[in-house]
C-alpha cells in the first residue's frame, strides 16, 4: 500500500507506508510502482458503480479524488509536473539592502511588471508576494473551483447585508482573491475577455489620456499569445507569452445553447474583434489545454534572470514614505515572522490587487484623513478617492434548467454530473490521450454579450453578459457550491436538493457596467487582518432591474426549438422567501437576485485613475499617485469605470502599458542628469557586479 502527501505543491512527495519514509517524488520510480496504478484503475472501476448517494459519501471523504489525480498526473504528465521549469525564488536573508525598483504582489499585473522591467539588465527589480508557487492541479481547468476557499485564496467576504447575499451564510459573499503567484489568474475560470471599445474610449473622456481604445489595443496584443484559427489579426496577437485557445473539450449541451442564441438571431463569432455583441465559444487563457496563469506565462522564464529577485510569503506591512519631500523610498514586510525593510532606488509599485492596493495605501498614510485619524494611522497625504468607487461584476446565481439527454448521450457527458465525469474514462482520457472533460472548467465553456431594452442595440455596447455553464450546483449535491459561495445548507436543501445529479445546465446573467458604488476600509492597523469591504450591490435599483432582463432572456432561450428538443424546463423549486411572488415574474426574479447574489470575481475602482481636479481620484494616467514621488498603483484597482466582461485581460493590458510607461520615465533619462552619484559596497551579485549604483536624478527644473 501507498500513500501521497496532499499538499498540492510542485513538490510532492510518495512513500511507502511500510516504512514511513519519504521520498522526492521521481517519475521513474513512480513508473515502477506498477501495483499503485492497478489499484487506483480498480478503485475508479468501483466508484463508478457506485449510486450517486454512495459517491457523495466516497467524496466527502476530503481531497480523494485529487490525491487519486495527483497520482495519474505524477505518472503520466511530466507536463505539469515539470521540475526543469520551476520559479526561482529567494528566502529574505539572501535578498539585497535596495534594488531599483520594488514590486508589491506578483498576482495578474505584478508578474507582469516584475518581467517587463526585469528585461533591461541594468535594473535591479525585487517581487514581493504573500503566496507560494501556484499548486500543481491548479493547471487542470475542471477543478478550478476547489482553489476557492483554500489556502491560495485570500478568503474575502463582504460586509453582512440586508439587501444582496441574503441566501449566504450570515447574509455575506465569498470574494476569492488568489493568494499565490499568478494571483487570481492562478484560480479564476480562466476565460480571456478584455471588454468593449467604448470602455477605454470613456476612461479617456473622463481626463486619462493616453486609454482609448486604440492606445491600449497595442497593450492587448503585446501579451497575447492567440492561437485560435480564423480571427482578424488587427485585433489579435500571436507571439505574446500569454496563450489563448479555447477549452479543450465542449459538452454537447454548449452546443445547443449556441445553436439557440442563432436561433434567436445572435450572431456566432469573435467578442474580443470589431464587435463584442454575439455568442461564442469562450477564449481562455489555456495552453495545451491547461491553465496558463500569469505566473506561468511571465515569471517562469523571467525568474532565471540574475536582476529579478522573487521573494514569496512575504506580507508587506507599510509603503515607506519621507514625510518632508512625500517621496516613497522602501518597503516593510514580514516574512516567517521577521521584519525585513528594502529600499528602492527608482520606484515602489504596488500592485497588491482591488482590494489590498487601497489597503496598503491607507497603512501607509495615505487616504481619507478622518478614517485614517479614527486608526491613529500617521497622515502623509490625504487623499479621499482610496477605497472609494468600488465596483463589481454583479450576478444572480441558482438559474438551472434541466434536460433529456438525446439517446446517444444517455452514458457519457452532455451535461456535467458528478458520476458520468469523475470515471475512470475521464482519467485515462486525460493521463494517456491528453483529451477528455477534465479539460473544461464546466462553468463556462461558452459566453453571449446581449442587449436588454435598456440598451441601445445599435451602438454594440451590451449590457448584459451571459455564462453557459454544462452544469450546475447540483453537479456534486452541492458540496461546493456551499462551499464557494457559501450557500446556507437550508436554502440548498430547499432549492436543489431534489434535482441532484440530474442532467441540467446553468446560465448565470452578469451586469456589466453597474451603477452602484461600494467602498473598502480598514478594519484595523493589521495587514493581515481583512479590511471591509462593501459593494452596496443594487445600491441604484436601475442595476436589479437591467438584471432581471437578462434573467428573462435566459428563459426564452430555453424556450426556442433548439433547446425544447432536450425539453429544457426550468427548475421548479422556488425560493421560498420569494414563494410570494409569482414564479419567474419580475417581483419574483428581484427577490431571486437579493437571495443567490453572485460575485464574478471583478471588484475593481478603489485607487481610481483620473486628473489632480478630480477629488476621488488617487493616481494620474501615468499611474503615479497624487501627491505622491517614486509611487505607482498598476493593477485593476486603477479603473476609472470597469470593462464590459471579465476584467483579468484588462488587467495584464494595465501592466503592461504601466511598465512600458516606467520605462519611458527612466529610460530616456540622460546620463548628464545624474549629478549625485553614491555607491553602495557588499550587495550580492544582481547584475554581475559587486556594487550596486544608487542614483539620485536631478533636472534643471529641479534646480530652478
Amino acid at each position: 500500500m501507498f500513500y501521497i502527501s496532499t499538499d498540492f505543491t510542485r513538490n510532492s512527495k510518495i512513500a511507502d507506508t511500510t516504512n514511513k519514509e519519504n521520498i522526492e517524488v521521481n517519475l521513474c520510480v513512480l513508473c515502477r510502482h506498477v501495483a499503485l496504478e492497478n489499484y487506483i484503475f480498480s478503485l475508479m472501476i468501483r466508484i463508478r458503480k457506485l449510486s450517486p448517494l454512495q459517491i457523495e459519501l466516497f467524496y466527502k471523504l476530503e481531497k480523494s479524488f485529487l490525491i487519486i489525480l495527483k497520482i495519474f498526473v505524477l505518472l503520466y504528465r511530466p507536463d505539469i509536473v515539470d521540475h526543469d521549469n520551476q520559479i526561482n525564488t529567494l528566502l529574505p536573508k539572501k535578498l539585497s539592502d535596495n534594488y531599483d525598483f520594488v514590486v508589491i504582489g506578483g498576482g495578474s499585473a505584478g508578474s507582469v511588471i516584475a518581467n517587463r522591467l526585469s528585461e533591461n539588465e541594468n535594473w535591479t527589480v525585487l517581487l514581493l508576494e504573500a503566496g507560494g508557487i501556484e499548486p500543481m492541479l491548479s493547471d487542470i481547468p475542471i477543478i478550478f473551483p476547489t482553489y476557492q476557499v483554500s489556502p491560495i485564496d485570500w478568503q474575502f467576504k463582504t460586509e453582512p447585508s440586508s439587501y444582496y447575499c441574503l441566501g449566504m451564510n450570515n447574509r455575506q459573499c465569498n470574494w476569492p482573491r488568489g493568494k499565490v503567484l499568478g494571483g487570481s489568474s492562478v484560480i479564476n475560470a480562466m476565460l480571456y475577455v478584455r471588454g468593449n471599445k467604448k470602455d477605454y474610449d470613456n476612461w479617456k473622456d473622463q481626463g486619462n489620456p493616453g486609454w482609448d481604445y486604440e492606445s491600449v489595443l497595442p497593450y492587448f496584443k503585446k501579451s497575447e499569445g492567440n492561437k485560435i484559427e480564423g480571427l482578424d489579426p488587427v485585433y489579435h496577437g500571436t507571439n505574446g507569452e500569454m496563450t489563448i485557445e479555447h477549452f479543450k473539450f465542449q459538452t454537447p449541451v454548449t452546443d445547443y445553447l449556441l445553436a439557440a442564441g442563432k436561433e434567436i438571431g445572435y450572431r456566432i463569432g469573435d467578442i474580443n474583434g470589431s464587435n463584442q455583441t454575439g455568442f461564442t465559444y469562450s477564449h481562455a487563457t489555456i495552453r495545451d489545454g491547461l491553465r496558463c496563469s500569469t505566473s506561468k506565462a511571465f515569471l517562469r522564464k523571467a525568474s532565471k534572470r540574475k536582476n529579478l529577485h522573487i521573494c514569496t510569503h512575504s506580507i508587506v506591512e507599510k509603503i515607506l514614505i519621507k514625510e518632508n519631500s512625500k517621496t516613497a523610498y522602501g518597503v516593510m514586510f514580514r516574512n516567517n515572522e521577521k521584519t525585513y525593510t528594502v529600499r528602492a532606488n527608482f520606484e515602489v509599485v504596488l500592485s497588491a490587487g482591488t482590494i489590498q492596493s487601497p489597503q496598503l495605501l491607507m497603512l501607509s498614510g495615505i487616504g481619507p484623513m478622518d478614517h485614517l485619524k479614527e486608526l491613529d494611522i500617521p497622515l502623509i497625504q490625504d487623499t479621499p478617492g482610496v477605497g472609494s468607487n468600488l465596483q463589481d461584476h454583479v450576478a444572480i446565481g441558482g438559474i438551472v434548467y434541466l434536460v433529456d439527454p438525446p439517446e446517444k448521450y444517455k452514458f457519457k457527458q452532455f451535461t456535467y454530473v458528478l458520476p458520468k465525469l469523475i470515471s475512470l474514462k475521464s482519467l485515462k482520457q486525460f493521463a494517456k490521450k491528453k483529451s477528455g472533460p477534465l479539460y473544461t472548467p464546466a462553468e463556462c465553456e461558452a459566453m453571449a454579450f446581449i442587449n436588454t431594452k435598456y440598451s441601445n442595440v445599435s451602438a454594440d455596447y451590451p449590457d448584459i453578459q451571459l455564462f453557459f455553464s454544462a452544469a450546475s450546483m447540483n453537479l456534486d449535491g452541492g458540496r461546493f457550491s456551499k462551499k464557494i459561495f457559501g450557500l446556507r445548507d437550508d436554502f440548498y436543501e430547499k432549492v436543489f436538493k431534489n434535482i441532484n445529479y440530474q442532467d441540467s445546465y446553468s446560465v448565470i446573467p452578469i451586469l456589466l457596467r453597474p451603477r452602484s458604488r461600494g467602498y473598502i476600509k480598514l478594519r484595523t492597523k493589521n495587514p493581515e487582518d481583512h479590511p471591509i469591504i462593501v459593494p452596496n450591490y443594487f445600491n441604484d435599483l436601475r442595476d436589479l432591474e437591467v438584471l432581471i432582463e437578462g434573467a428573462k432572456f435566459i428563459h426564452k432561450i430555453s424556450q426556442t426549438a433548439t433547446m425544447q428538443n432536450v425539453n429544457a424546463r426550468v427548475n421548479p423549486n422556488k425560493i421560498p422567501a420569494c414563494s410570494i411572488f409569482q414564479f419567474l415574474s419580475d417581483d419574483y426574479w428581484r427577490c431571486h437576485a437579493r437571495h443567490y447574489t453572485m460575485t464574478i470575481y471583478h471588484p475593481i475602482g478603489t485607487c481610481k485613475m483620473a486628473p489632480a481636479k478630480d477629488p476621488m481620484g488617487v493616481v494620474d494616467s501615468r499611474l503615479k499617485v497624487h501627491g505622491i514621488q517614486g509611487l505607482r498603483v498598476i493593477d485593476g484597482s486603477i479603473m476609472p469605470n470597469i470593462t464590459s466582461g471579465n476584467t483579468n485581460a484588462p488587467t495584464i493590458m494595465i501592466a503592461e502599458k504601466g511598465a512600458d510607461m516606467i520605462k519611458e520615465d527612466w529610460m530616456s533619462r540622460e546620463p548628464f542628469e545624474a549629478l549625485f552619484v553614491h555607491w553602495s559596497s557588499n550587495q550580492p551579485d544582481l547584475i554581475n557586479s559587486s556594487r550596486t549604483c544608487e542614483i539620485i536624478y536631478l533636472t534643471i527644473d529641479d534646480l530652478g
